[in-house]
């Protein structure tokens, strides 16, 4: 096992944060055409929109820990 220190994880978690800040500008931006959906719409917007945002998780984390984007 590589007991060396790497930059992996510290630019990782910066990344994650990166990706919540341009996702939820994103959504913001987007709110002011939502907010004429009816309320049905917007909840199931939002709800895709709130969890979306996780699927971009999986590599980035693989990456941040073994230093590979696929398997």
């Amino acid at each position: 096992m590589d007991t060396e220190p790497t930059l992996r994880k510290p630019v990782g978690i910066l990344m994650i944060l990166a990706l919540i800040l341009v996702w939820t500008v994103l959504v913001v931006t987007l709110a002011e055409s939502i907010i004429a959906w009816p309320v049905w719409a917007q909840s199931l917007f939002y709800l895709i929109a709130g969890t979306a945002w996780i699927l971009p998780l999986k590599p980035l984390l693989r990456w941040m820990e073994v230093g590979k984007w696929r398997e």
